[in-house]
């Protein structure tokens, strides 16, 4: 081999290496926190990126991100999608999303950890050219759709589902705790506005607090409510979801107190359960499912250039006045009355799921079993 052609091979040779040694660095290159690709490499032309909000809601990560994701590859055989979840720190969610931006994800769906405090971190993704869709919760900001539920109506049926559980015993005497959600999420306040619509009037909400999302948080607002009303006084509790239901529970079991009403919402499988042991008296079910069929479809279409209108076909404002393009699905109540009609029938559990031994005498009496 002569001098020229032995220079070519070790030229060939060094740029292989080094374009070897670059893709090893960035296959190499997450790290907790960060934004990490589900479905593929997570950068270029035809990347999604998913950031949902926290890992203590089972929801999240259990039903609407894998729905999400077979969505997206249903639609868009090339397409990756980039997920990173929040673990309920927004700082956090502020660098996920500006980490998906410089890896160049188009389209990002966000589950907003507070809807505030993502505003600016949307407001800069959005001036670099990225779509953004806004998940369950409204983030502000200059978003090009958002996909949810009617959150006043899931507070709607929430305090309906409770005046029904009281029965005779929902007078304007009747004493109710009432503990919402975070503060932070603006679905929290028009779950408290849809539920305070039905309850006002009707009953004594004598104890109101947050409970910031979190079971530990609700059972010590419960248990001060107990002290400051006396336990023999509580008629019933609104709880916001699921999560804060357990908590709540028990604290109730705790303090001798039981057969009172207690809410929830996102039938999760706890509170379905709680459902039918009797310890919980009602659920709002929102299928995950379609909810993230629809955000994974406008997102492709937003990647892809077409119109969502068709699929986004109703305008909300944003908490920073911006009209939204949206998509509102319908929340429907659980009770032991209907689990089968709805969470069953839908497939999110099977019977068995929910009838595990220390549950079989309730299913049974319940007719699951």
């Amino acid at each position: 081999m002569n001098a020229t052609m032995r220079r070519v091979v070790i030229g060939t040779a060094a740029v292989s290496m080094a374009l070897s040694m670059a893709a090893c660095g960035k296959a190499g290159n997450k790290s907790s926190g960060s934004s990490s690709s589900s479905s593929g490499s997570g950068s270029g032309g035809k990347s999604i990126g998913l950031l949902l909000p926290d890992n203590v809601t089972a929801r999240y990560e259990k039903f609407d991100k894998p729905y999400f994701e077979a969505k997206v590859k249903e639609l868009c055989g090339d397409c990756t999608v980039s997920y990173a979840n929040a673990a309920a720190d927004p700082t956090k969610q502020a660098q996920q999303m500006s980490t998906m931006v410089t890896k160049g994800v188009k389209v990002i769906v966000v589950s907003a950890q507070d809807s505030a405090a993502i505003k600016s971190s949307i407001q800069a993704a959005v001036s670099k050219g990225v779509k953004v869709v806004a998940y369950d919760r409204l983030a502000q900001g200059p978003v090009s759709a958002y996909v949810s539920f009617d959150n006043v109506k899931v507070g709607e049926l929430q305090g309906q589902a409770l005046l029904d559980a009281l029965g005779s015993k929902a007078t304007t005497k009747s004493k109710v705790v009432m503990i919402n959600g975070d503060d932070a999420d603006p679905n929290a306040g028009q779950f408290k506005q849809g539920a305070h619509k039905i309850l006002d009037g009707k009953v004594n909400i004598a104890y109101e607090q947050s409970g910031l999302w979190k079971d530990t948080v609700a059972a010590q607002k419960m248990s001060a409510a107990i002290t400051q009303l006396g336990a023999k006084n509580i008629a019933g509790v609104y709880s916001a979801n699921d999560g804060m239901a357990g908590g709540i529970a028990n604290t109730l079991k705790g303090a001798g107190i039981s057969g009172i009403p207690l809410t929830g919402q996102d039938a999760e499988l706890a509170g379905i359960q709680r459902i039918v042991a009797g310890t919980q008296s009602s659920t709002v079910y929102k299928a995950y499912k379609p909810e993230a069929d629809n955000a994974a479809e406008l997102a492709v279409n937003l990647l892809q250039g077409k119109d969502i209108k068709a699929l986004a076909d109703t305008t909300v404002t944003s908490g920073s006045g911006d009209k939204v393009q949206a998509k509102l699905l319908t929340p429907v109540s659980v009770t032991v009355k209907n689990i089968k009609d709805t969470v069953v029938k839908d497939g999110l559990y099977t019977v068995a799921q929910i009838c595990t031994p220390n549950y079989a005498a309730a299913c049974k009496k319940a007719g699951l079993q």
